[in-house]
């Protein structure tokens, strides 16, 4: 069978990519080995925010009396957070099966592999290999968890973060190689629930990526909520000969030995790319990465890559996005390729951690005069009424030409508050624009019109 495109690997890259491809008019399949959805549906980004979200209402339950709630004891029953995450994603999963069908797109289940010609041939369960054509190839691989030669995975005391949603109790003590996304929300949904966590970074400082004041703030919150946070310290070897692993832990001080139940390794991903005929077709690679040029192409005609497997951030939202250009191009729409400059990156901890655009320290290095506000939580009547007080917003401007160069937060649900920060500097709007646009009172949000008339000297409630 000939399609116009087949893309290999159902995630939030690949299944975006065949439903747009599909409402353009052309002829699709999409070919997947496992679950529909990839793994950013079904162990990722959808069941990890499932296990949190039961976390943060054992939490609500803990601290009732605060709110003025009589409530028994509440116990966190591990097994039925599980299940519910679980249940979560199969329900995600159906979802993404009805909107292939709506929009008629073929379903090829098994491994997919490219060969020379545009050929795409899939291997059932049963080992049957099925080859079909087609005009353009997309692939969509994604990635998996990334294993460090002195910290390989078993699967039952050194996990990853697909066995780390499923365990089969809840262990009494972990410790949390990486503080990166995965390890903080790991690590803050297991000390929640009650496990004895040390998160280990060894960098400076946890979430690293982010601005160094949105990361000292997010581990005053972990240490408050009883986390042992090291940072600066790396894990020289773990031993699991025992009932449990011993982890030894090289410090500026010496080695440190902690002993724990379980190690969840969150050093970062590796992408899929073995196996599944690149070398063959001579589609070529660089550190691990496809090299694509600026809509996707590969170094041969006819052949696409989006998501992980390609440069830039490995996030869901990005492969979309790259799915999507991918395909207009594809079908001759006119399109511009993605500013990875406005690309926001979220962390569901409690306190939530977003942010876009440069670091204060990044933007003081590249040679920008600036202007930072910071407007707390502290100070937010929405805040202080919800007893969600942690956390600030923080933003930064080019003092020259008011161009908005960063924003960086921390507190209770501003995942759901960067997204004015990205469209504001998409459509290159003034702080002054966004200083005279009404934000609602009280709520969370207003911080950021705040935090920027801060930034202008023109705060009010500071």
């Amino acid at each position: 069978m000939n399609y116009d495109i087949i893309v290999i690997g159902s995630g939030p890259g690949g299944y975006v990519a065949a439903i747009r491809a599909a409402q353009l008019g052309l002829k699709v399949g999409i070919v997947e080995r496992a679950e529909l959805g990839g793994i950013c549906l079904n162990w990722g980004c959808i069941p990890t925010k499932a296990l949190l979200k039961s976390a943060s209402v054992f939490q609500y339950f803990q601290h009732a009396a605060e709110y003025g709630i009589v409530a028994g004891e509440a116990k966190a029953d591990f097994q039925a957070i599980v299940k519910r995450s679980r249940d979560v994603a199969d329900q995600m999963s159906k979802g993404i099966q009805f909107l292939l069908k709506k929009n008629k797109v073929d379903h090829l289940q098994g491994i997919g592999n490219v060969k020379p010609g545009k050929i795409v041939e899939v291997t059932d369960g049963t080992g049957i290999k099925t080859e079909y054509t087609a005009n353009q190839i997309i692939i969509a691989t994604g990635a998996r968890s990334r294993e460090l030669p002195n910290l390989k995975q078993d699967g039952k005391k050194i996990i990853g973060y697909r066995e780390a949603m499923t365990l089969p109790g809840q262990p009494g003590s972990m410790v949390v190689v990486g503080s990166g996304a995965i390890g903080s929300e790991f690590a803050w949904f297991y000390n929640s629930i009650g496990t004895k966590v040390t998160l280990v970074e060894v960098l400076p400082n946890i979430v690293p990526v982010e601005d160094e004041d949105v990361s000292k703030a997010l581990e005053r919150s972990f240490k408050k909520a009883g986390m042992k946070v090291m940072t600066g310290v790396s894990v020289e070897s773990v031993d699991t000969t025992g009932d449990g692993c011993k982890v030894v832990i090289k410090t500026k001080k010496g080695d440190e030995t902690i002993e724990c139940d379980v190690v969840l390794s969150a050093v970062g991903i590796a992408t899929n790319l073995e196996g599944i005929g690149l070398e063959e077709v001579g589609i070529a690679t660089e550190r691990g990465k496809v090299v694509v040029d600026d809509f996707y192409k590969t170094t041969v005609d006819g052949y696409y890559a989006i998501g992980d497997i390609v440069h830039g951030p490995a996030l869901a939202h990005v492969a979309s996005h790259e799915g999507i250009i991918c395909v207009e191009k594809i079908a001759g729409k006119h399109v511009e390729p993605l500013d990875y400059g406005n690309i926001p990156g979220c962390t569901y901890t409690h306190p939530e951690v977003a942010s876009v655009g440069m670091t204060e320290k990044a933007a003081r290095d590249a040679g920008y005069e600036i202007l930072v506000g910071k407007f707390p939580f502290t100070a937010s009547g929405k805040a202080t009424a919800s007893g969600a007080r942690d956390g600030f917003v923080k933003v930064i401007f080019d003092a020259k030409y008011g161009e908005w160069l960063g924003a960086h937060m921390v507190g209770d649900n501003v995942t759901e508050m960067i997204a004015e920060v990205v469209v504001a500097r998409k459509l290159e709007t003034t702080g002054k624009e966004i200083i005279e646009a009404v934000h609602p009172h009280p709520t969370m949000s207003e911080a950021v019109m705040e935090a920027v008339a801060q930034a202008y000297g023109e705060c009010i409630h500071l």
